[in-house]
């Protein structure tokens, strides 16, 4: 009855406690879609993807340009002249006015076959950057899961230091009471004290999230973050994916299969290089030499017509490599849809797996709740030892942890199946 009474008196007391655990104090609290919008403004890896893909633009303009006429303007104006001594010397002046143009006509396709390249070299620029986004929206979420989980860690690390303190309280007051020995009172102690650690430690991680995720805002400056969002999944797992297609749509493969199209395109300009080269090209102007202005306009049309000869073997060598390459593309195509294969399986079943464990947690909760709850009642009663009510206090506190790690696993393990399907961070 002394130990049901203590009890009783020590929860009355602590009824009227603040309980509210302490966290950081966020300057802003972000939703994912805020991060998402702000990454795709912001991130450098995306800002460099965009340029690579200008970059492939203007090189495929600047090859367009010799299927264009070419056209000129140049003039110039002067004077020349002689000193001697038995006069003041001559000099003539000289001016010349000239236009001129140049149109490709005819070079064995080898132009209009670089432009293609060019433009299949664009799409695999553009799917290189989808790959650069996936992996930057994944980088993103795990940095927003890991702030998400920190969050959650103070206020559960805090949660367990004041059932630790409450504990402590309750063991004093019975050793006091003679009811327990030193050796329980000890053991309460440093339960608190490895409490009151992983408080610092929790908040500590919660410093450390934020950081990493200004980062992967692409902010300079690191402030106090907070995060809000469900914490679940919200991709399905039940229906089993359409993994061929997945792979067939994926960034990576479609990047490879728009390079493997480009070189296809490049083998057929290197083979246009062995056949001649046709042009027209006519210029008009004026010339004027001893008089000014110029006195005559002069003109000329023609048809220039190259042919190569020999040039060493580098034609053939050319056509060769550009061959080899298109081969050694073929099969990097080819490994890249087993690899992403093998990539999506392992994300599903990683997916899959961590959902049935947060499910599975969950009851280990409960359970580890319902019986801390029982006992409780036991120990106040006398009916169970310290040694029994502690070991089931501990594992109330080990499965509220297990818990909270097994959804963060779950989203973690959700980021990698989106990002295994090539996810972006367009993705919402």
């Amino acid at each position: 009855m002394r130990r049901l009474f203590l009890l009783g008196a020590l929860l009355a007391a602590l009824f009227f406690q603040s309980l509210s655990p302490g966290s950081l104090l966020a300057a802003e609290t972000l939703t994912w879609e805020q991060c998402l919008t702000e990454a795709a403004q912001n991130h450098p890896d995306l800002r460099s993807a965009s340029e690579a893909v200008r970059q492939a633009e203007s090189q495929r303009a600047i090859d367009r340009s010799a299927m264009l006429p070419a056209l000129s303007v140049s003039t110039g104006a002067g004077r020349s002249g002689n000193f001697s001594d038995e006069s003041r010397g001559t000099s003539d002046g000289s001016m010349s006015m000239v236009a001129s143009a140049s149109q490709l006509l005819f070079d064995g396709g080898k132009t209009r076959n670089t432009v293609r390249s060019g433009s299949e070299t664009i799409k695999a620029k553009q799917r290189a950057a989808e790959v650069i986004s996936a992996s930057t929206r994944y980088s993103l979420r795990s940095a927003f899961v890991q702030l998400l989980t920190a969050q959650q860690q103070v206020t559960l690390a805090a949660e367990i230091a004041q059932r630790r303190r409450q504990s402590l309280r309750l063991i004093g007051l019975l050793y006091q009471s003679g009811s327990e020995n030193s050796g329980a009172l000890n053991k309460a102690r440093a339960d608190v004290a490895n409490a009151e650690f992983e408080v610092a430690q929790a908040r500590r991680g919660l410093e450390m999230a934020q950081a990493v995720l200004c980062t992967q805002l692409g902010r300079r400056n690191f402030t106090p973050l907070g995060v809000t969002a469900p914490f679940t999944a919200t991709e399905a797992t039940r229906a089993m994916p359409d993994f061929d297609r997945l792979v067939r749509d994926h960034p990576s493969y479609l990047q490879l299969v728009s390079q493997k199209e480009a070189s296809r395109f490049t083998l057929q300009a290197s083979k246009s290089a062995l056949t001649p080269k046709v042009s027209v090209s006519s210029s008009v102007g004026n010339s004027s030499f001893g008089s000014l202005p110029p006195d005559r306009v002069d003109w000329q049309v023609g048809v220039n017509v190259a042919v190569p000869i020999y040039q060493g073997g580098s034609g053939r060598a050319t056509v060769a490599q550009a061959r080899a390459t298109l081969n050694k593309l073929n099969a990097d195509e080819e490994s890249a849809y087993f690899s992403l294969m093998r990539t999506l399986q392992q994300a599903w079943k990683a997916f899959r797996d961590a959902a049935g464990n947060v499910a599975v947690q969950k009851q280990y909760l409960d359970a580890a709740g319902e019986r801390a709850r029982i006992a409780d009642a036991q120990y106040s009663a006398g009916l169970v030892t310290f040694n029994d009510w502690t070991i089931i206090e501990d594992n109330l506190v080990s499965a509220k942890k297990s818990y909270l790690s097994a959804r963060s696993t779950l989203l973690i393990s959700e980021a990698s199946w989106v990002q295994a399907k090539g996810g972006t961070v367009e993705t919402r």
